[in-house]
């Protein structure tokens, strides 16, 4: 069954800062920097719920893959800034996640989204990349 499974759960944020690697030669975050910043903050979220990544492969064989995203870019960020890199669970289905994510930037008392997408985690065979079901320990963790 598929449904939303924390609807008034917070966001998890993450902070992150920008360095000269994550920048382009116009000195703004290039494009794809920000997928890495989204698979940062999901990892430091498994982590807040007790899921380590590499543990739970070895003990269940199965392993996230990313097999969809959606991302809009509303504003750069730039060196040295520091960025709030957000998570929210929107949906659980037997095999897969849908997380919406946001990478805010603080501004005097307001948050103001640079970018933000919409994220979709498969959990798949480590072996074979075929779609399993997520083992019934994730699923609890998850809910």
């Amino acid at each position: 069954m598929t449904g939303p499974t924390r609807p008034m759960a917070p966001e998890f944020v993450w902070p992150v800062r920008v360095y000269w690697e994550d920048t382009d030669a116009g000195g703004i975050v290039f494009y794809a920097n920000y997928l890495k910043f989204f698979e940062r903050a999901r990892t430091e979220w498994l982590r807040s719920l007790g899921v380590e990544q590499q543990a739970l492969r070895e003990q269940t064989g199965g392993i996230f893959v990313v097999s969809q995203t959606d991302v809009r870019y509303h504003r750069p960020a730039r060196l040295d800034d520091q960025l709030l890199v957000t998570v929210f669970l929107v949906e659980t289905g037997r095999a897969s996640l849908t997380i919406r994510q946001r990478v805010l930037q603080q501004a005097n008392t307001q948050d103001t989204v640079l970018c933000e997408g919409t994220i979709r985690v498969g959990w798949v065979d480590a072996n074979t990349f075929r779609p399993t079901r997520f083992p019934s320990i994730l699923l609890a963790l998850l809910r």
